[in-house]
């Protein structure tokens, strides 16, 4: 082991740092118990009690939920290469992601990142905005005045046409119910409320059993979509494919994945690219029909096209990204990230061994009074920015409009460093047009103000999220949106 194995916050050895305080746990079980009572706000009670590090147990696993940015940093990007998923993870998720990108290490990751890279240009991610429009247009379309709707289960809809359109083609469709199953028992089998979502996959629970069975189904599903686009013939590289399961199959026929990384990489997609997303735009609906001042606000934004937006068009927009960004931190659709360090680290002044489970909290980060006034509210406004010329911004894709104004990393919904979210350019876009298109049809009312989320593998809603449509009147639509709502 080498000297830097006992690093400082300022990268200086500390071999006098203090080891957390204990966990406060029970015998074998640790925290279990707290964190199955509710886990979110175990997160929160612990970081307000313990500091910007904090130690927690799961049965024998020794965690340290960290919550200070500049730490969360040090681990995200200075000293990244210290850090690997670890075995939690890979022991939870394992028969889920395999060996693709979310879970690979090392040189398969940097390959794997590399051969699938192109999917997520700018350019052609942009290509994949007409999709998006239209199956924002066909949900509006689907809605009288006067419904309740679950957004919900509308956004979930939502993700996965786009996703199978945009991503992994629309044959894909066909297996629709096979991976409805696939999600409802992922979402079973790792609820944080049950007990059992701590316990390793392979003990034969109900629900254990249910994951495998359903799990088995999609990976079958996908293998034959494989079969299918190598016999019609691939693309000759990954750059000329036309969605994102040519772009695996090429990668795999130039070598740069096997036939499993290629299954696993499509599996993790489908699941990163359909739940957060289609969470996403569930919170900035409902987050929007509790303010009808915001609401308005980005509608008169979004209005002012002649048409529908393009890409290019909702990145100019202001009020529309401070809405969509200000959800994201409120609730963030991915409470925790993970890693483990590979050698002995100190981080906020104290000393981590190697091996351990370090979690990196958005929902508590998010929700920090020290870096967002009122933290717990919904204020789109806080992220726009006047110039002296009276010029409204917000940040761009990639620093966000936290930098320069609190730490860069309390604001980290899609992760950061070099292993931040591969797809983060394409949710954005996604989540943007999505919400542009819905505003320029209907008014959105909250029929419940308030909303009751639970941990699960992502940070998912207790129940319905309800809104109530209302048809936008002949003088707020616009030409074409009093056309489509007509139709409808």
């Amino acid at each position: 082991m080498s000297d830097t194995s006992s690093r400082s916050d300022d990268g200086e050895n500390s071999p006098g740092a203090a080891c957390p305080p204990d966990p406060d746990g029970l015998p074998v079980l640790g925290n279990v118990h707290a964190l199955a009572a509710d886990a979110l706000e175990f997160y929160e009670r612990r970081a307000a009690e313990r500091g910007g590090v904090a130690r927690y147990d799961v049965f024998d696993t020794e965690s340290y939920l960290l919550t200070d940015p500049d730490a969360i940093r040090r681990v995200l990007v200075d000293e990244h290469a210290c850090y690997v998923k670890g075995e939690m993870p890979r022991e939870q998720l394992g028969n889920l992601l395999g060996d693709g990108l979310f879970l690979a290490e090392g040189t398969r990751w940097r390959e794997q990142r590399t051969a699938m890279r192109s999917a997520f240009f700018r350019e052609r991610v942009d290509e994949y905005g007409d999709a998006m429009v239209e199956h924002a247009q066909g949900a509006a379309a689907d809605w009288d005045d006067g419904d309740v709707v679950d957004v919900h289960e509308a956004a979930t809809e939502y993700a996965f046409a786009v996703l199978a359109e945009s991503l992994l083609g629309d044959d894909i469709e066909r297996e629709r119910e096979t991976v409805r199953a696939a999600a409802a028992s992922i979402t079973e089998r790792f609820d944080m409320r049950r007990l059992t979502s701590f316990l390793p996959e392979w003990i034969p629970t109900p629900a254990n059993r249910r994951y495998r069975r359903r799990l088995d189904a999609l990976r079958g599903a996908i293998e034959d979509l494989v079969a299918e686009r190598r016999a019609a013939g691939p693309p000759a590289d990954p750059g000329s494919a036309d969605d994102l399961l040519g772009t695996l199959v090429a990668a795999a026929e130039l070598g740069a994945l096997d036939d499993d990384e290629l299954v696993d990489n499509a599996v993790t997609f489908l699941f990163a690219g359909h739940e957060t997303s289609a969470l996403g735009l569930s919170y900035t609906l409902h987050a929007l029909a509790t303010r009808p001042d915001v609401q308005d606000r980005v509608r008169e934004e979004v209005a002012a096209f002649d048409d529908d937006p393009t890409p290019a068009e909702v990145r100019d927009c202001p009020a529309l990204t401070a809405a969509v960004d200000e959800a994201l931190r409120l609730y963030p659709p991915v409470h925790t990230f993970f890693r483990e360090p590979t050698e002995p680290v100190t981080l906020g002044g104290y000393r981590i061994p190697a091996g351990v489970v370090v979690s990196l909290s958005p929902w508590v980060v998010h929700r920090d009074d020290r870096w967002w006034d009122e933290p717990e509210t919904y204020r789109p406004e806080r992220w726009l920015h006047e110039s002296s010329s009276g010029e409204v911004s917000v940040g761009d894709d990639t620093s966000g409009p936290a930098v320069g104004e609190r730490p860069e990393y309390a604001y980290f919904p899609f992760g950061g460093g070099p292993r931040h979210c591969i797809g983060m350019r394409f949710a954005r876009q996604e989540l943007r047009l999505a919400t542009a298109t819905l505003l320029r049809r209907v008014r959105l009312e909250a029929v419940d103000e308030d909303l009751t989320l639970r941990a699960s593998a992502n940070t998912r809603p207790a129940g319905p999220v309800r809104v109530r449509i209302h048809e936008l009147d002949g003088e707020t639509a616009t030409g074409d949106d009093r056309v489509a709502t007509g139709d409808a």
